[in-house]
């Protein structure tokens, strides 16, 4: 929004420069050019000599000279028919420093940097380099480092360079204190605490380091969560909100997952549709899941599974087998349709043997069962 402001009240200032008046283009002079070639400013220039210069083209010339991201300021003036254009530059970053990394790599952040526009021998600005600091403070949040500071230091260098300067404190990674879950009625906290990879800081913490929070391994312990209650007919089951709080000196963590659990689920029917291209009786041989069972997602994926492999075994490597679950709330049973895409069929078209030095291919082949 600041940058828009200032590119219309240079927008102002560079009209009233010029005056009002439009005039026909003798020449075209720029000025305080080192590093961008004139040719690069006249690409962009939608203005040329013998043309007619008014307001509208001059905000015009403005603006795509601007998009360039070559000048941090543009001046335009008029000296009798020649347009003067006046520029600054924006600097060019003449080195990156990087100091006090040890969780990421300073090739990794030098990668990202690069990826964001920031490098050596790159033309600097400012907003790009404070976003890069936003997004690397990010990254040390999700390992569980709060206390992590990264700051930035631009200095200024001849020519119109500047030296780019990243200073990391890591902290540490924040403890945790204390996991709760609430709202289950069904399983105690102590059973669904024990499916979390994330522990609360114990004497084996220190060689296994299960104490230290991280985005990631709590995402893993949610999903956890929830297939162990889904795998026990709780269909409905959600995991309704997640809070990590922080203590006050960014030391300890404080984890709450309020569940709802909802009813279980037991199974109504299991049916089988789609292009089966094998005996109904052998696939109904490979279900896991059977009428009056408590629902079990696991079931129906490796039952799933079974009937893939099947189907693989008759050349359709590429079949797609889902279970579909219909819930019945008044109930609380389920329905179960494998449904069975098998694709089309697919043929062996040539065997290559690689590395045999002492036997022909000839004599392999004759050993292979699949031709």
């Amino acid at each position: 929004m600041k940058r828009l402001l200032l590119t219309a009240v240079l927008t102002v200032l560079m009209i009233a420069e010029v005056h009002a008046e439009s005039f026909t283009i003798s020449d075209i002079r720029v000025n305080g050019l080192q590093r961008v070639s004139a040719g690069s400013v006249f690409g962009a220039l939608p203005l040329n000599v013998g043309e007619q210069a008014d307001d509208r083209r001059l905000v015009e010339s403005t603006r795509a000279l601007f998009k360039t991201g070559f000048f941090q300021d543009i001046q335009l003036g008029r000296e009798g028919n020649v347009l003067v254009i006046t520029v600054v530059e924006r600097p060019s970053v003449a080195s990156i420093e990087i100091d006090g990394n040890k969780a990421i790599s300073t090739e990794d952040l030098m990668k990202g940097l690069k990826q964001s526009g920031l490098a050596e021998g790159e033309i600097f600005q400012r907003a790009t380099l404070e976003g890069v600091r936003n997004e690397l403070q990010r990254q040390y949040v999700a390992q569980g480092r709060y206390s992590a500071t990264v700051d930035t230091e631009v200095v200024a260098q001849p020519r119109n360079r500047v030296a780019l300067k990243v200073n990391i404190n890591e902290g540490t990674v924040a403890a945790i204190q204390h996991i709760n879950v609430v709202g289950n009625t069904v399983f105690p906290d102590e059973d669904l605490i024990d499916l979390f990879e994330l522990k609360t800081t114990n004497w084996l913490s220190f060689f296994k380091n299960d104490d230290k929070y991280a985005r990631e391994k709590l995402s893993g312990d949610l999903e956890r969560l929830r297939s162990y209650y889904l795998d026990r007919g709780y269909i409905n089951m959600d995991i309704a909100s997640t809070q990590v709080s922080i203590t006050p000196d960014k030391k300890h963590v404080y984890i709450t997952v309020n569940v709802n659990e909802g009813e279980k689920y037991t199974v109504r029917d299991v049916k089988l549709s789609g292009d089966l291209k094998v005996p109904e009786d052998q696939v109904k041989s490979l279900l896991l899941v059977q009428k009056g069972q408590v629902f079990s997602r696991k079931l129906m994926t490796t039952t799933s599974e079974l009937i893939t492999r099947r189907l693989g075994n008759e050349g359709y490597t590429f079949a797609n087998v889902n279970g579909v679950p219909q819930p019945h709330d008044d109930d609380h049973t389920v329905d179960i349709t494998f449904a069975v895409d098998p694709g089309k069929r697919a043929y062996v078209n040539r065997i290559n043997f690689r590395g045999n030095t002492k036997s022909e291919d000839e004599v392999l082949r004759r050993e292979m069962r699949q031709m």
